[in-house]
Protein backbone atom coordinates (compact mmCIF):
# COMPACT_ATOMS: atom_id res chain seq x y z
CA UNK A 1 0.00 0.00 0.00
CA UNK A 2 1.34 3.25 -1.21
CA UNK A 3 1.83 5.48 1.92
CA UNK A 4 0.40 9.45 1.85
CA UNK A 5 2.99 12.17 0.63
CA UNK A 6 4.90 12.98 3.35
CA UNK A 7 3.30 16.60 3.61
CA UNK A 8 0.27 15.05 4.33
CA UNK A 9 1.47 12.87 6.25
CA UNK A 10 2.75 15.94 8.24
CA UNK A 11 -0.58 17.62 8.41
CA UNK A 12 -2.49 14.87 9.15
CA UNK A 13 0.09 14.34 12.21
CA UNK A 14 -0.55 18.25 13.60
CA UNK A 15 -4.22 17.52 13.35
CA UNK A 16 -4.60 14.77 15.02
CA UNK A 17 -1.70 16.19 17.77
CA UNK A 18 -3.85 19.05 18.44
CA UNK A 19 -7.32 16.92 18.27
CA UNK A 20 -5.29 14.26 20.98
CA UNK A 21 -3.96 17.60 23.15
CA UNK A 22 -7.40 18.86 23.52
CA UNK A 23 -8.60 15.44 24.90
CA UNK A 24 -6.08 15.12 27.44
CA UNK A 25 -6.70 18.70 28.81
CA UNK A 26 -9.77 17.80 29.67
CA UNK A 27 -8.98 14.93 31.63
CA UNK A 28 -6.39 16.94 33.28
CA UNK A 29 -2.68 16.40 33.84
CA UNK A 30 -3.24 14.20 36.82
CA UNK A 31 -5.11 11.30 35.00
CA UNK A 32 -2.54 8.28 34.51
CA UNK A 33 -3.34 8.29 30.64
CA UNK A 34 -2.28 11.53 30.58
CA UNK A 35 0.44 11.46 32.41
CA UNK A 36 1.67 8.29 30.34
CA UNK A 37 0.60 9.90 26.91
CA UNK A 38 2.54 13.34 27.74
CA UNK A 39 6.11 11.06 28.85
CA UNK A 40 5.66 9.39 25.59
CA UNK A 41 4.89 12.37 23.71
CA UNK A 42 8.20 13.98 25.51
CA UNK A 43 10.22 11.44 24.63
CA UNK A 44 9.11 11.00 20.71
CA UNK A 45 9.31 15.55 20.71
CA UNK A 46 12.29 15.68 22.03
CA UNK A 47 13.80 13.22 19.61
CA UNK A 48 13.17 14.86 16.69
CA UNK A 49 14.09 18.73 17.81
CA UNK A 50 17.61 16.98 19.21
CA UNK A 51 17.66 15.21 15.51
CA UNK A 52 16.91 18.80 13.80
CA UNK A 53 19.38 20.44 16.09
CA UNK A 54 22.57 17.82 15.52
CA UNK A 55 21.93 18.79 11.76
CA UNK A 56 22.00 22.05 12.34
CA UNK A 57 25.40 23.41 12.85
CA UNK A 58 26.45 21.29 9.66
CA UNK A 59 23.72 22.85 7.50
CA UNK A 60 24.46 26.06 8.37
CA UNK A 61 28.56 26.32 8.14
CA UNK A 62 28.01 24.68 4.57
CA UNK A 63 25.32 26.07 3.18
CA UNK A 64 26.23 30.12 3.65
CA UNK A 65 29.76 28.86 2.83
CA UNK A 66 28.75 26.92 -0.54
CA UNK A 67 25.92 29.72 -1.11
CA UNK A 68 28.37 32.50 -1.35
CA UNK A 69 31.06 30.63 -3.06
CA UNK A 70 29.06 30.15 -5.89
CA UNK A 71 28.18 33.78 -6.79
CA UNK A 72 31.37 34.07 -8.49
CA UNK A 73 30.90 36.96 -9.36
CA UNK A 74 31.66 39.86 -6.74
CA UNK A 75 28.80 42.15 -7.82
CA UNK A 76 26.29 39.65 -8.16
CA UNK A 77 27.43 38.87 -4.39
CA UNK A 78 26.97 41.92 -3.49
CA UNK A 79 23.59 42.19 -5.19
CA UNK A 80 22.23 39.30 -2.79
CA UNK A 81 23.93 41.23 0.58
CA UNK A 82 22.34 44.59 -0.25
CA UNK A 83 18.92 42.75 -1.21
CA UNK A 84 18.87 40.37 1.40
CA UNK A 85 19.47 42.78 4.30
CA UNK A 86 16.91 45.70 2.34
CA UNK A 87 14.07 43.18 2.79
CA UNK A 88 14.95 41.71 6.21
CA UNK A 89 14.62 45.28 7.22
CA UNK A 90 11.43 46.33 5.54
CA UNK A 91 9.48 43.83 6.54
CA UNK A 92 11.00 43.80 10.32
CA UNK A 93 9.23 47.49 9.80
CA UNK A 94 6.29 46.57 8.47
CA UNK A 95 5.58 44.08 11.37
CA UNK A 96 6.84 46.20 14.17
CA UNK A 97 4.67 48.86 12.86
CA UNK A 98 1.56 46.91 12.57
CA UNK A 99 1.66 45.67 15.91
CA UNK A 100 1.78 49.55 17.45
CA UNK A 101 -0.68 50.61 14.99
CA UNK A 102 -2.98 48.01 16.39
CA UNK A 103 -1.85 47.97 20.10
CA UNK A 104 -3.12 51.66 19.83
CA UNK A 105 -6.13 50.86 18.80
CA UNK A 106 -7.17 47.96 20.52
CA UNK A 107 -5.98 48.97 23.87
CA UNK A 108 -5.13 45.42 24.93
CA UNK A 109 -4.42 45.39 28.88
CA UNK A 110 -6.34 48.85 29.47
CA UNK A 111 -8.93 46.99 31.55
CA UNK A 112 -6.82 45.50 33.57
CA UNK A 113 -4.74 46.11 36.99
CA UNK A 114 -1.36 44.71 37.68
CA UNK A 115 -2.79 43.53 41.63
CA UNK A 116 -4.43 40.82 39.54
CA UNK A 117 -1.26 39.34 38.64
CA UNK A 118 0.62 40.28 41.88
CA UNK A 119 1.54 35.80 42.15
CA UNK A 120 2.98 35.81 38.86
CA UNK A 121 5.26 38.49 39.30
CA UNK A 122 6.62 37.59 42.80
CA UNK A 123 9.56 36.26 43.01
CA UNK A 124 10.54 36.62 39.54
CA UNK A 125 13.74 38.21 39.11
CA UNK A 126 14.32 40.02 35.74
CA UNK A 127 17.83 39.95 33.74
CA UNK A 128 18.19 43.05 33.48
CA UNK A 129 20.69 44.43 30.37
CA UNK A 130 21.14 47.60 29.56
CA UNK A 131 21.09 48.49 25.48
CA UNK A 132 25.60 49.36 25.41
CA UNK A 133 25.88 46.27 27.46
CA UNK A 134 23.68 44.37 24.76
CA UNK A 135 25.25 45.95 21.25
CA UNK A 136 28.88 44.61 23.51
CA UNK A 137 27.33 41.13 24.16
CA UNK A 138 26.03 40.85 20.52
CA UNK A 139 29.31 41.89 18.96
CA UNK A 140 31.00 39.98 20.76
CA UNK A 141 29.16 37.27 19.63
CA UNK A 142 29.81 37.97 16.51
CA UNK A 143 33.37 36.50 16.06
CA UNK A 144 35.00 33.91 18.46
CA UNK A 145 36.93 30.54 17.93
CA UNK A 146 34.84 28.75 15.18
CA UNK A 147 35.66 25.84 16.63
CA UNK A 148 34.24 26.59 19.26
CA UNK A 149 31.42 28.29 17.96
CA UNK A 150 30.66 24.91 16.16
CA UNK A 151 30.65 22.96 19.11
CA UNK A 152 28.60 25.24 21.36
CA UNK A 153 25.92 25.26 18.25
CA UNK A 154 26.23 29.41 18.56
CA UNK A 155 24.55 30.02 15.07
CA UNK A 156 25.24 33.37 14.53
CA UNK A 157 29.40 32.87 15.18
CA UNK A 158 29.08 30.22 12.90
CA UNK A 159 27.42 32.30 9.90
CA UNK A 160 29.35 35.04 10.11
CA UNK A 161 32.87 32.47 9.80
CA UNK A 162 30.82 30.67 7.52
CA UNK A 163 30.36 34.16 5.46
CA UNK A 164 33.77 35.16 5.59
CA UNK A 165 34.90 31.56 4.21
CA UNK A 166 32.39 31.55 1.67
CA UNK A 167 33.84 35.24 0.20
CA UNK A 168 37.56 33.67 0.86
CA UNK A 169 36.62 31.07 -1.95
CA UNK A 170 34.93 33.42 -3.67
CA UNK A 171 38.74 35.70 -3.92
CA UNK A 172 40.62 32.74 -3.97
CA UNK A 173 38.63 31.20 -7.30
CA UNK A 174 40.40 28.07 -8.16
CA UNK A 175 43.49 28.47 -5.96
CA UNK A 176 40.41 26.73 -3.25
CA UNK A 177 38.61 24.91 -5.63
CA UNK A 178 38.91 21.65 -4.13
CA UNK A 179 38.02 23.01 -0.44
CA UNK A 180 34.96 24.26 -2.41
CA UNK A 181 34.72 20.73 -3.53
CA UNK A 182 34.61 19.22 -0.28
CA UNK A 183 32.30 21.88 1.14
CA UNK A 184 29.13 21.04 -1.42
CA UNK A 185 29.80 17.25 -1.03
CA UNK A 186 29.33 17.86 3.04
CA UNK A 187 26.51 19.75 2.06
CA UNK A 188 25.17 17.15 -0.56
CA UNK A 189 25.48 14.23 2.45
CA UNK A 190 23.59 16.84 5.28
CA UNK A 191 20.65 17.32 3.19
CA UNK A 192 20.90 13.29 2.98
CA UNK A 193 20.33 13.52 6.90
CA UNK A 194 17.89 15.78 6.61
CA UNK A 195 15.63 13.80 3.89
CA UNK A 196 16.43 10.95 6.58
CA UNK A 197 15.12 13.02 9.75
CA UNK A 198 12.21 13.84 7.93
CA UNK A 199 10.43 10.14 7.85
CA UNK A 200 9.75 11.47 11.40
CA UNK A 201 8.41 14.73 11.61
CA UNK A 202 5.29 13.83 11.67
CA UNK A 203 5.63 11.87 14.84
CA UNK A 204 7.71 14.49 16.38
CA UNK A 205 4.95 17.15 14.97
CA UNK A 206 1.99 14.98 16.92
CA UNK A 207 4.30 15.06 20.35
CA UNK A 208 4.93 18.18 20.31
CA UNK A 209 1.51 19.86 19.62
CA UNK A 210 0.06 16.86 22.06
CA UNK A 211 2.25 18.44 24.95
CA UNK A 212 1.67 22.16 24.03
CA UNK A 213 -2.50 21.69 23.99
CA UNK A 214 -2.50 19.31 27.55
CA UNK A 215 -0.45 21.52 29.41
CA UNK A 216 -2.18 25.15 28.25
CA UNK A 217 -3.35 27.52 30.69
CA UNK A 218 -6.56 28.22 29.46
CA UNK A 219 -7.37 30.61 32.18
CA UNK A 220 -4.75 32.55 32.00
CA UNK A 221 -5.48 32.90 28.42
CA UNK A 222 -9.09 33.67 29.24
CA UNK A 223 -7.85 36.96 31.64
CA UNK A 224 -5.32 38.06 29.11
CA UNK A 225 -7.73 37.32 26.06
CA UNK A 226 -7.80 40.95 24.34
CA UNK A 227 -4.15 40.61 24.27
CA UNK A 228 -3.91 36.52 22.92
CA UNK A 229 -6.66 38.08 20.60
CA UNK A 230 -4.53 41.22 19.15
CA UNK A 231 -1.07 39.64 19.05
CA UNK A 232 -2.56 36.38 17.48
CA UNK A 233 -4.59 39.08 14.83
CA UNK A 234 -1.79 40.76 13.85
CA UNK A 235 0.63 37.69 13.59
CA UNK A 236 -1.73 36.37 11.04
CA UNK A 237 -2.34 39.97 9.19
CA UNK A 238 1.65 39.61 8.78
CA UNK A 239 1.53 36.00 7.62
CA UNK A 240 -1.04 35.91 5.66
CA UNK A 241 -1.16 39.20 3.94
CA UNK A 242 1.59 41.07 4.03
CA UNK A 243 4.35 38.68 3.26
CA UNK A 244 2.52 36.78 0.88
CA UNK A 245 1.44 40.16 -0.73
CA UNK A 246 5.12 41.30 -1.06
CA UNK A 247 6.06 37.87 -2.60
CA UNK A 248 2.80 38.07 -5.43
CA UNK A 249 4.22 42.08 -5.94
CA UNK A 250 8.02 40.80 -6.47
CA UNK A 251 7.26 37.24 -8.22
CA UNK A 252 3.89 37.12 -9.04
CA UNK A 253 3.80 33.75 -7.47
CA UNK A 254 0.52 32.94 -5.50
CA UNK A 255 -0.53 32.77 -2.07
CA UNK A 256 -1.83 29.19 -2.16
CA UNK A 257 1.65 28.15 -4.11
CA UNK A 258 4.01 29.54 -1.23
CA UNK A 259 1.73 28.00 1.49
CA UNK A 260 1.29 24.71 -0.64
CA UNK A 261 5.07 24.30 -1.00
CA UNK A 262 6.18 25.53 2.27
CA UNK A 263 3.74 23.42 4.66
CA UNK A 264 6.35 21.39 6.42
CA UNK A 265 8.28 24.10 7.49
CA UNK A 266 5.69 25.62 8.65
CA UNK A 267 3.95 23.07 10.73
CA UNK A 268 7.50 22.30 11.79
CA UNK A 269 8.13 25.79 13.12
CA UNK A 270 4.83 26.00 14.60
CA UNK A 271 5.96 22.33 16.90
CA UNK A 272 8.76 23.44 17.56
CA UNK A 273 8.72 27.38 18.48
CA UNK A 274 12.65 27.23 16.89
CA UNK A 275 13.12 28.86 13.93
CA UNK A 276 16.49 27.32 14.30
CA UNK A 277 15.99 23.88 14.84
CA UNK A 278 12.74 24.06 11.90
CA UNK A 279 16.36 25.19 9.81
CA UNK A 280 16.67 21.95 7.77
CA UNK A 281 13.14 21.38 6.81
CA UNK A 282 13.34 25.10 5.82
CA UNK A 283 15.79 24.48 3.33
CA UNK A 284 14.40 21.33 2.18
CA UNK A 285 11.71 23.04 1.22
CA UNK A 286 12.90 26.13 -0.27
CA UNK A 287 15.00 24.55 -2.58
CA UNK A 288 13.21 21.48 -3.35
CA UNK A 289 9.73 22.92 -3.35
CA UNK A 290 9.95 25.92 -3.99
CA UNK A 291 12.81 25.43 -6.43
CA UNK A 292 15.24 28.58 -5.21
CA UNK A 293 18.79 28.21 -6.22
CA UNK A 294 20.92 26.17 -3.70
CA UNK A 295 23.36 29.79 -3.67
CA UNK A 296 20.61 31.96 -2.50
CA UNK A 297 18.91 29.26 -0.58
CA UNK A 298 22.35 28.83 1.52
CA UNK A 299 22.98 32.46 2.07
CA UNK A 300 19.23 33.68 2.96
CA UNK A 301 17.49 31.50 4.52
CA UNK A 302 20.26 30.60 7.60
CA UNK A 303 20.84 34.29 7.77
CA UNK A 304 17.29 34.82 8.26
CA UNK A 305 16.98 32.04 10.50
CA UNK A 306 19.49 34.17 12.50
CA UNK A 307 18.32 38.02 12.22
CA UNK A 308 14.92 38.01 10.78
CA UNK A 309 12.06 38.11 13.33
CA UNK A 310 9.64 39.43 11.87
CA UNK A 311 6.83 37.64 14.18
CA UNK A 312 9.23 38.09 17.39
CA UNK A 313 9.72 41.97 16.43
CA UNK A 314 5.74 42.38 16.00
CA UNK A 315 5.13 40.58 19.48
CA UNK A 316 7.92 42.62 21.46
CA UNK A 317 6.22 46.08 20.12
CA UNK A 318 3.02 45.02 21.47
CA UNK A 319 4.05 43.30 24.72
CA UNK A 320 5.53 46.72 25.40
CA UNK A 321 2.53 48.73 25.01
CA UNK A 322 0.42 46.13 26.55
CA UNK A 323 2.55 46.59 29.98
CA UNK A 324 2.20 50.19 29.48
CA UNK A 325 -1.34 49.81 29.04
CA UNK A 326 -1.92 47.43 32.49
CA UNK A 327 0.27 49.83 35.16
CA UNK A 328 -1.70 52.74 33.75
CA UNK A 329 1.16 54.63 31.64
CA UNK A 330 0.86 56.51 28.27
CA UNK A 331 3.59 56.50 26.06
CA UNK A 332 4.46 59.16 24.09
CA UNK A 333 5.27 58.91 20.09
CA UNK A 334 9.12 59.28 20.62
CA UNK A 335 8.61 56.85 23.32
CA UNK A 336 6.99 54.54 20.62
CA UNK A 337 9.60 55.22 18.37
CA UNK A 338 12.40 54.20 21.25
CA UNK A 339 9.91 50.71 21.51
CA UNK A 340 10.18 50.52 17.61
CA UNK A 341 13.44 50.44 17.55
CA UNK A 342 14.80 48.29 20.40
CA UNK A 343 11.81 46.03 19.30
CA UNK A 344 13.85 45.79 16.10
CA UNK A 345 17.51 45.49 17.30
CA UNK A 346 16.42 42.42 20.05
CA UNK A 347 14.38 40.56 17.57
CA UNK A 348 17.78 39.83 16.23
CA UNK A 349 18.51 38.05 19.27
CA UNK A 350 21.49 37.96 21.35
CA UNK A 351 23.91 34.74 21.29
CA UNK A 352 25.62 33.77 24.47
CA UNK A 353 23.09 35.42 26.89
CA UNK A 354 21.28 32.65 29.18
CA UNK A 355 17.55 33.57 28.68
CA UNK A 356 18.08 35.63 25.11
CA UNK A 357 14.49 35.80 24.86
CA UNK A 358 13.53 36.99 28.54
CA UNK A 359 16.29 39.56 28.39
CA UNK A 360 15.71 41.20 24.89
CA UNK A 361 12.02 41.57 26.02
CA UNK A 362 13.03 43.06 29.68
CA UNK A 363 15.70 45.36 27.10
CA UNK A 364 12.48 46.99 25.30
CA UNK A 365 10.06 47.77 28.92
CA UNK A 366 13.45 48.99 30.26
CA UNK A 367 14.12 51.79 27.35
CA UNK A 368 10.61 53.50 28.09
CA UNK A 369 11.18 52.55 32.05
CA UNK A 370 8.51 50.18 32.35
CA UNK A 371 8.59 47.41 35.11
CA UNK A 372 11.23 44.31 34.09
CA UNK A 373 9.31 42.15 35.97
CA UNK A 374 6.08 42.51 34.25
CA UNK A 375 7.43 40.38 31.68
CA UNK A 376 6.44 37.48 34.03
CA UNK A 377 2.67 38.47 33.80
CA UNK A 378 3.31 36.73 29.94
CA UNK A 379 5.07 33.83 31.10
CA UNK A 380 1.84 31.24 31.33
CA UNK A 381 0.98 32.32 27.38
CA UNK A 382 4.36 32.79 25.95
CA UNK A 383 4.78 29.42 24.80
CA UNK A 384 1.37 29.34 22.90
CA UNK A 385 2.24 32.74 21.02
CA UNK A 386 5.57 31.38 20.81
CA UNK A 387 4.22 28.95 18.47
CA UNK A 388 2.76 31.61 15.87
CA UNK A 389 5.55 34.21 16.06
CA UNK A 390 8.17 31.46 14.97
CA UNK A 391 6.03 30.25 12.25
CA UNK A 392 5.74 33.90 10.61
CA UNK A 393 9.46 34.06 11.39
CA UNK A 394 10.38 31.07 8.96
CA UNK A 395 7.34 32.09 6.76
CA UNK A 396 9.60 35.52 6.30
CA UNK A 397 12.77 33.78 5.60
CA UNK A 398 10.92 31.71 2.87
CA UNK A 399 9.50 34.64 0.76
CA UNK A 400 12.60 36.49 1.17
CA UNK A 401 14.54 33.62 -0.77
CA UNK A 402 12.34 34.11 -3.37
CA UNK A 403 12.35 37.56 -3.41
CA UNK A 404 16.05 38.29 -3.67
CA UNK A 405 16.33 35.19 -6.07
CA UNK A 406 14.01 37.27 -8.27
CA UNK A 407 15.23 40.48 -7.55
CA UNK A 408 19.43 39.05 -7.77
CA UNK A 409 19.39 36.11 -10.10
CA UNK A 410 16.70 36.96 -12.31
CA UNK A 411 18.79 37.83 -15.35
CA UNK A 412 20.56 34.16 -15.61
CA UNK A 413 23.41 36.23 -17.31
CA UNK A 414 24.64 38.23 -14.94
CA UNK A 415 25.41 35.31 -12.35
CA UNK A 416 28.70 32.81 -12.87
CA UNK A 417 27.68 29.18 -11.34
CA UNK A 418 30.98 27.27 -9.87
CA UNK A 419 31.20 24.50 -11.51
Amino acid sequence: MKLPSLNLQILLAAIIGVLVGMYFHTLGTEHQLVKVGLYTAGLAGTLFIDLLKMILIPLVFCSISVGIANLRAHQQMHRVWVTTLIYFTATMMIAISLGLLAANYFKPGSGLHITMFADAMQGFEAKQLPLPEFFAQFLHGLFMNPFEALAKGNVLAVVMFALILGVALVVGGDRFKHLHRLLQEALDITMLIVRWVMYLAPLGIMALLIRLIAVQDVMMLSMLGKFVAVVVGVTLLHGVVVLPLVLYVVTRKSPWWLFHGSREALLTAFATSSSSATLPVTMRCVTQRLHVKPEIAGFVVPLGATINMDGTALYEAIAALFIANLVGVELSFVQQLIVFLTAMIAAMGAPGIPSAGMVTMVMVLQSVGLPAEAIAILLPIDRLLDTLRTTVNVQGDIVGSLVVQKLTLDAPSKVVVAS
